[in-house]
């Protein structure tokens, strides 16, 4: 588990880190909500402990940004102050939990815990590939922020390739995961690819589904480069 931890407090700084590390974590800290906001934009983390009262760039304002940029990382936010309206504005620009100051570190590895078991179970409810997303609660689909409407096998197809993603998934697979054991001939699959390719590709500057060829398909972002 690696957590960032930003904190002004050089002392309640040093308490949480050596105690996260006790704990097996991988712990970065930082002082500033300037130089997090460009960590985080150059490394992944598994959560972000922040304080709210950081000079500069504060912990709403950095919170609202890693939001207002689409990054789902969990946050649990610390802060000196409790009242309640100081609480909301840290839920409303997207923090996960809030723990008041001073706080027992146990209790704070407890709220960890929890804001990722919490994370986990969403991620799991929500796929993404690249700038591709299916929300399987709702199966709604959209890249880069637009809309896109599939008919059920385009979207069950498209389910299945991004489980599977980056990996290649048979012909064969995919007709059974469409109609079970009565699947049609191979122009049926065929013509949902190119549905499903003319949806989520054909609009877009590049392309997410490849064809392996005497394999089957694969989708994949820019980090794995297609077979051909």
């Amino acid at each position: 588990m690696r957590i960032l931890v930003v904190e002004d407090n050089p002392d309640i700084l040093v308490n949480i880190v050596d105690y996260l590390s006790l704990k097996g974590c991988t712990v970065d800290a930082l002082h500033s909500g300037t130089a997090a906001l460009a960590l985080l934009a150059r490394q992944e983390f598994d959560l972000l402990v922040l304080d709210l009262g950081l000079p500069g760039l504060d912990g709403i304002e950095l919170c609202r940004r890693l939001r207002a940029g689409l990054n789902p990382l969990p946050v649990l936010m610390l802060t000196a102050r409790d009242t309640l309206d100081d609480k909301l504005a840290g839920f409303e620009v997207g923090a996960d939990d809030y723990l008041v100051k001073p706080f027992a570190l146990p209790e704070l590895w407890s709220r960890i815990q929890a804001v990722l078991k919490r994370s986990r179970q969403q991620r799991v409810r929500r796929l993404t590939v690249a700038d591709l997303v299916l929300d399987l609660d709702t199966l709604k689909v959209s890249r880069q922020g637009r809309d896109i409407s599939l008919n059920p096998k385009c979207l069950k197809l498209l389910e299945v390739l991004m489980k599977h993603s980056p990996n290649v998934v048979s012909r064969a697979t995919l007709a059974s995961e469409l109609w079970a054991d009565e699947p049609p001939d191979s122009d049926g699959l065929k013509s949902h690819i190119y549905l499903l390719r003319s949806a989520i590709d054909k609009p877009f500057d590049r392309p997410l589904i490849h064809t392996v060829h005497g394999q089957g398909y694969r989708l994949v972002g820019d980090d794995h480069a297609p077979d051909h």
